[in-house]
């Protein structure tokens, strides 16, 4: 995922910043984002929601192409849940 979109808007609406060092902070709270995910903490921002991460079990699914069963293994996927206003 590029940082690069959201920190040329910031760098953009905040002149007195190098967009070298917006770049730097929004991917640095991208990764604290991802490690407290990975570690399975949930993450919230006041006004705006939280995310957490969430295993999904074990399931059988088939194949769209022939319809053969394909075992799907246990995951941990991430889950965003927006602020209510």
């Amino acid at each position: 995922m590029s940082t690069k979109p959201a920190a040329a808007q910031l760098a953009k609406s905040h002149p007195h910043l190098s967009p070298l060092v917006v770049e730097a902070a929004v991917e640095s709270i991208l990764n604290q984002i991802t490690d407290s995910l990975a570690q399975g903490k949930r993450v919230e921002f006041r006004g705006f929601g939280s995310f957490a991460s969430k295993i999904r079990k074990h399931r059988m699914s088939r194949d769209p192409r022939n319809g053969d069963p394909v075992k799907v293994e246990a995951k941990q996927v991430p889950t965003f849940r927006a602020s209510k206003l």
